[in-house]
């Protein structure tokens, strides 16, 4: 085993041999405290790479950054390791490595782990998994925010879901949304005089005629996986009908889909919408000429957020 392990990676055995030869070495453990207590190699200690305490954890561990430090993370597949090395080194620390495949490689050459539940084989938590069920739609914990545009400006703003309910069967969603129009409200505007204004003008037959179309509604078609289907990624695409002032039309959009427990879900998507496909054609230059300060841009950008339980 060669002697400097200074900016290498060093492989289960040869970790094994050093922990007894070179009891200096301080060995950080870099994932969470959770997983930590979980399962790690003999007299490791834990510093988390994800936490932005870690460099102030990592001086309270090792304040000497002369000796000799090895880090390891869950496998070769994270770049956890490699994040914490970069770390280190910009901080000054002059003698680190890593464990060669992490954790993994720890426990596949057989060697002992500590912890609460040493031989439990976690799930990596990187792509996503969904419990079949139906799940009612929290009106309170979602959301749906709008922003518009003009020449001259933008105004922001959002609107309330009324109810609604997404179903999981065998990975395929399906689901129905119901949006109250006359709720929506604008923010960027706030005490100043004109947020009543803007917000009338969206409620008349200019724009979402709430009067006459007070309800929208969005009736999932068809949802595929994107795979692999990445936890931190869109991970779904999903189609549906809109029916929107009256007029129905097929919307389509990439979401990320993540499970907060086997109870819980979350939907959350970023789109522009072209409104003039509803007949919301106030201030186009598609349909108008002539219109001087009164342009509208037809896109509107749209951030959805649906919580739902069962």
């Amino acid at each position: 085993m060669n002697s400097n392990i200074n900016q290498g990676q060093i492989a289960a055995d040869d970790l094994n041999r050093l922990l007894t030869d070179r009891p200096e070495t301080i060995l950080i453990d870099l994932l969470s405290p959770d997983h930590f207590a979980g399962r790690h190699i003999p007299d490791a200690q834990n510093a988390c790479v994800f936490q932005v305490s870690f460099l102030d954890d990592i001086t309270a561990i090792a304040p000497d950054k002369k000796n000799p430090i090895i880090v390891y993370g869950a496998s070769p597949n994270s770049r956890d390791a490699e994040t914490a090395i970069e770390k280190l080194n910009r901080a000054g620390y002059e003698n680190i490595s890593s464990l060669k495949g992490g954790l993994d490689a720890w426990r596949k050459a057989g060697y002992p782990l500590e912890g609460n539940a040493p031989k439990h084989r976690d799930d990596p938590q990187t792509n996503l998994t969904m419990a079949d069920g139906e799940y009612r739609i929290d009106s309170d914990a979602s959301r749906v925010e709008w922003t518009g545009r003009n020449p001259t400006t933008s105004h922001f703003g959002t609107v309330d879901i009324a109810k609604g309910s997404v179903d999981i069967k065998n990975g395929k969603i399906t689901g129905r949304v119901e949006i109250d129009m006359t709720t929506i409200h604008n923010i960027n505007l706030a005490g100043d005089e004109l947020q009543p204004v803007l917000e009338a003008h969206l409620r008349s037959d200019d724009f979402f005629f709430t009067q006459m179309f007070p309800k929208a509604t969005f009736t999932v078609t068809e949802a595929k996986r994107i795979e692999p289907g990445w936890l931190t990624a869109p991970n779904y695409r999903i189609k549906g009908e809109l029916n929107l002032r009256g007029v129905s039309a097929e919307l389509e959009f990439d979401a990320t889909a993540a499970t907060v427990d086997d109870e819980s879900l979350v939907i959350e998507a970023h789109f522009d919408m072209d409104r003039t496909r509803w007949n919301i054609i106030y201030g186009s230059t598609r349909f108008f000429e002539h219109l001087g300060m009164h342009k509208v841009f037809d896109l509107i950008s749209i951030q959805l957020r649906v919580f739902a339980g069962k």
